[in-house]
């Protein structure tokens, strides 16, 4: 492993519901990533996953709005389909049959660490690419939460 770099914490992702951050994969492109609390039978957990509906380019985390999740499910603000938290697959909707891609963290002394060889920190928060980001969630569903 070529090591491992430190977000933040599993207090802080706890609170927020969500933590979003940006890292360059393999290829050079900005991409975002959002933390969200997993609870299975060991305890809390925290897991990883690309910040795009596997139906449509639709961001699951917006700043300012943070991402929906309900029922340790994270749901697409445009057609509704819902992720579970922990395996990120989703069995409805549009994105059904469909698993969103993962980062590889670890936790270790409630500290949530970037594990992932194929991509690097740059910065907390969104992506400052502007190439194909959406202006924000564009819903067909008329979901409110």
């Amino acid at each position: 492993m070529s090591g491992r770099y430190r977000l933040t914490s599993v207090d802080t992702v706890s609170e927020e519901g969500a933590w979003l951050f940006t890292v360059r994969d393999d290829h050079g492109e900005e991409r975002e990533v959002f933390l969200v609390p997993c609870r299975d039978e060991d305890g809390p957990e925290i897991e990883a996953w690309v910040n795009r509906c596997t139906h449509e380019a639709q961001s699951l985390y917006r700043e300012g709005v943070g991402a929906v999740i309900r029922d340790e499910e994270v749901v697409c603000p445009k057609h509704g389909s819902t992720f579970d938290a922990c395996s990120g697959y989703c069995d409805n909707g549009p994105a059904a049959e469909t698993t969103l891609p993962s980062v590889d963290v670890s936790v270790e002394d409630g500290q949530v660490y970037l594990t992932d060889d194929d991509v690097r920190f740059l910065r907390e928060g969104a992506s400052s690419d502007d190439g194909d980001e959406d202006e924000g969630p564009n819903s067909t569903s008329h979901l409110r939460f």
